[in-house]
C-alpha cells in the first residue's frame, strides 16, 4: 500500500491511497466466502464454495465490491496510524479507480482531533466563595411550603396582592389575537411573578366578573419571541377570586411533612439548602474554570463535525427537557417562530464551547496521565442500574460499548474537572 497526504484548513486531512491487487487478495477471499452465504452456489453448501467458482458464477467484480468496504477501512487505518493522527467520525471516500485485477485507488478526507495547547495552569486562579445559609433561606423555603399547602376560598370581594384569581384572557397585537394568547381559565396567584410581568399588578383591586382592558410592554429578551419588546393589548373577565389561607407552621405541620417537630423540619431544610449552595458554588467554580481554560488556551481551527456533534446534542437536550415539562418541540418551534435548522444555527456559539471544553479535558487528562480505572467504570455502572432497578432496556443498553465508552467518557471529566479544581482553586 503507498498513499499520498496533505493537510487541510479547518483540522482536515486528505489520503489518496493506492492498494495492489496482491495486497487486497485475501480481502476478496474473505468477500467470495460472505457471497456465498448469501448466494446459492450450484453444487456447494453456503459459504463452502471455492473462490474461482464464486468468481465464475458472480464475477470478480461483485467480489471487489463485496470486499472494498474491509479494504477502505483497513488500508485508511493503516495510513493514519502511520501519520500518528486521530480522526473524528467517518471519512469521506471517494473510489478513483475500482476494476479487478488492477490498482484500488481511493480518496479519503478526514476531520483530525484538533491540536490544544494548554495555558501554564499557575496562572490561573479563582477564589472559592463562602456558602451561607442560615434562618432567611430556611424561612422562605417554610413559606413555599406553606404555599403548597394551602386552601382557597371563594373570595367576594376585589383581590388582594395575597390572592389567587381566575381570569379570561385575550391578547392582541395590534387588534389581531395573539397565537397562543387566548386563555378561559387562566390562573394568577398575585403574590408571585408572572411570566407576563406587569400582569399581576393590573389584576389587583378588581372583582368576580369585572372586565379590564390594558396594555403591557414584553421584555426585549422575553421567551415568547414573536412578542418580545412588543406592546400587547389585554382584555381579561375575572371569573373568580380567591383568598389563600395557610397553615401554621406548628409540630402538627412538621409532622405532615414526614419531621417529629418544627426543629427538626427546620434542621433538615438547612441541611438540603446547605448542600444545594454548596453544590451550586462547586457548579460556578467549574463553569469559571472552563471559561478561563477555553479563554488562555490555542486551538486548531474545529472541523464541523466536531461543532456539528456538539449541536445535535444540545438539540436533543433541548427536546427532552421540553418533554420533561410537558412540552412539544413543534408547538416550541411555532412559539418562537423558528425552524430546527434556525435553532441549530442559534447553537454554533454554545456548540464551540463545549467542543473546545471537551478537548481540553481530553489534553488535561493525556498530560497528566488521568484515566479511569475498570473498578471506577464497574462502580458507575452500578450506580447507574440502581437508579433503574429491573428496567431490562437500561441493563441492555449498559452492555453496549458505545454507551460504555460514553460513560467512562464521563468519568474521566469528571476526574479531570476534580485535578484542575485542586490545582487552580484558592
Amino acid at each position: 500500500m503507498s498513499y499520498e497526504f496533505k493537510k487541510l484548513e479547518k483540522s482536515q486531512a486528505e489520503f489518496i491511497i493506492t492498494i495492489k491487487p496482491e495486497e487486497y487478495k485475501k480481502d476478496l477471499e474473505k468477500a467470495a466466502v460472505r457471497l456465498s452465504e448469501r448466494a446459492a452456489i450450484k453444487g456447494f453448501r453456503p459459504g463452502k464454495a471455492p473462490y474461482e467458482m464464486v468468481k465464475q458464477q458472480l464475477g470478480e467484480l461483485k467480489i471487489l465490491e463485496e470486499a472494498l468496504q474491509s479494504i477502505v477501512a483497513r488500508t485508511f487505518f493503516e495510513a493514519v496510524t502511520t501519520e500518528k493522527l486521530i480522526t473524528i467520525g467517518q471519512p469521506d471516500v471517494k473510489i478513483e479507480k475500482l476494476a479487478p485485477g488492477n490498482d484500488l485507488i481511493f480518496k479519503a478526507t478526514a476531520a483530525l482531533l484538533p491540536v490544544v495547547t494548554l495555558p501554564n495552569l499557575n496562572e490561573i486562579k479563582i477564589e472559592k466563595k463562602a456558602v451561607a445559609v442560615g434562618d432567611k433561606e430556611v424561612g422562605e423555603t417554610l413559606d413555599n411550603l406553606k404555599k403548597m399547602q394551602s386552601k382557597e376560598v371563594i373570595k367576594n370581594g376585589p383581590a388582594t396582592k395575597e390572592d389567587k384569581v381566575i381570569i379570561a384572557m385575550e391578547m392582541f397585537l395590534d387588534k389581531v389575537p395573539v397565537e397562543g394568547g387566548q386563555a378561559p381559565n387562566h390562573q394568577v396567584y398575585l403574590s408571585e411573578a408572572h411570566y407576563i410581568p406587569g400582569l399581576a399588578e393590573q389584576l389587583v383591586g378588581l372583582k368576580k366578573d369585572e372586565l379590564k382592558e390594558f396594555n403591557l410592554k414584553f421584555p426585549a429578551d422575553h421567551y415568547q419571541k414573536h412578542i418580545a419588546g412588543r406592546n400587547v393589548d389585554f382584555k381579561i373577565k375575572v371569573k373568580d377570586v380567591f383568598t389563600l389561607e395557610y397553615p401554621e407552621v406548628d409540630d402538627v405541620f412538621a409532622k405532615a411533612l414526614g419531621q417529629a417537630s418544627v426543629a427538626k423540619l427546620k434542621e433538615l431544610l438547612l441541611g438540603n439548602l446547605t448542600r444545594e449552595a454548596e453544590n451550586k458554588e462547586d457548579h460556578r467554580q467549574e463553569e469559571a474554570i472552563l471559561e478561563q481554560m477555553i479563554e488562555k488556551s490555542k486551538f486548531e481551527d474545529l472541523p464541523e463535525i466536531l461543532v456539528d456533534s456538539e449541536k445535535r446534542k444540545m438539540f436533543y437536550e433541548l427536546k427532552n427537557d421540553l418533554e420533561r415539562r410537558g412540552l412539544d418541540m413543534a408547538k416550541y418551534l411555532l412559539d418562537i417562530k423558528k425552524t430546527e435548522a434556525q435553532i441549530f444555527a442559534d447553537f454554533k456559539e454554545g456548540a464551540e464551547k463545549r467542543a473546545k471544553a471537551a478537548l481540553i479535558s481530553r489534553q488535561v487528562a493525556k498530560d497528566n496521565d488521568i484515566k479511569v480505572e475498570k473498578t471506577e467504570l464497574d462502580q458507575e455502572i452500578e450506580e447507574i442500574k440502581k437508579a433503574y432497578p429491573g428496567d431490562e432496556k437500561v441493563a441492555k443498553n449498559l452492555k453496549r460499548p458505545e454507551v460504555i465508552d460514553t460513560i467512562a467518557a464521563t468519568v474521566q471529566n469528571r476526574k479531570v474537572i476534580s485535578y484542575l479544581k485542586e490545582k487552580i482553586i484558592t
